[in-house]
């Protein structure tokens, strides 16, 4: 896997050396619990909207932002101008929130040439260049032609069946609050509280001012829930999203074990009565 992360520096350089580098803003509408202030109104220069909350998702399921089957995938990125050879450079308007799941989404389907602006439109304005206040609309279709990668997903049954027999480890990017139900969740209609024998891990403990913490700092930090780097974990949270944070953090990391995110999470578990939950005790 290529060094995910490319500085704005690196952006403006490759910008100017390169002609198949694609700029897409990946931002959310919604506010993430704990992320930081929205940038309105501004956007890199060249940047295409890329929507996965209300364009590149799964328009036939109740559930939030799902991921789009492949022919749907393809033909949104070809009408944006993505080739098989185009360098994909994420970002979105906090920071490094929204973005690492759009990062995630290409990956998974095969297109490993993508890369994550670190801090996102704020460490591009802090960098002192410039903004426009639209989006480039005007694009030659492209080529793109992805296959989804079934690794890089766990369904909910696969999610039970680990909770189970314990043969992966499930980490919860949720909050600690959430995850030990002392608070409701932000979602109506889901019960509170946790997959059975998953770990919680904050997304908010890797990020530092809206970037990924220094590798040092990370390897610290998933010291604490005791999962060697070469074993299998799947990553859950709210509906899908920061659970690709902490997933970009592991590889940081050096974590090398087989890891997926449970797309569905725990809007998806916490709905289906049918599925366990278990509540921290006080």
């Amino acid at each position: 896997m290529n060094q995910p992360l490319i500085s704005p520096e690196q952006l403006q350089q490759r910008l100017l050396e390169e002609d198949n580098i694609v700029i897409l803003d990946a931002s959310i509408e919604f506010q993430i619990p704990s992320e930081s202030e929205k940038i309105k109104g501004q956007m890199i220069p060249s940047a295409i909207r890329f929507d996965y909350d209300k364009d590149f998702c799964n328009k036939h399921t109740l559930l939030p932002h799902m991921f789009p089957s492949e022919k749907h995938f393809n033909t949104r990125a070809r009408e944006i101008g993505i080739n098989q050879a185009s360098t994909v450079v994420v970002y979105d308007n906090s920071g490094t929130f929204a973005s690492p799941r759009a990062w995630w989404m290409f990956m998974a389907m095969g297109h490993n040439n993508v890369y994550i602006l670190d801090g996102g439109l704020p460490a591009w304005i802090e960098a002192g260049y410039a903004t426009e206040t639209d989006y480039r609309t005007e694009v030659k279709t492209g080529n793109f032609e992805g296959n989804i990668q079934d690794n890089y997903f766990v369904s909910a049954h696969q999610i039970e069946s680990y909770s189970t027999d314990k043969s992966a480890n499930i980490v919860d990017a949720r909050s600690q609050a959430r995850f030990d139900s002392e608070v409701p969740e932000p979602r109506e209609g889901l019960r509170s509280g946790h997959i059975p024998n998953s770990v919680c891990l904050p997304f908010a403990q890797v990020l530092n001012d809206g970037k990924l913490r220094t590798q040092q700092e990370l390897i610290e930090i998933f010291s604490t829930i005791e999962i060697a780097p070469s074993q299998p974990m799947f990553f859950s949270c709210g509906s899908g999203v920061t659970a690709c944070i902490i997933l970009l953090a592991a590889k940081l990391a050096g974590y090398t074990g087989e890891m997926g995110v449970y797309d569905g999470s725990w809007t998806e578990w916490g709905a289906n009565e049918k599925l366990p939950i278990a509540v921290t005790e006080k």
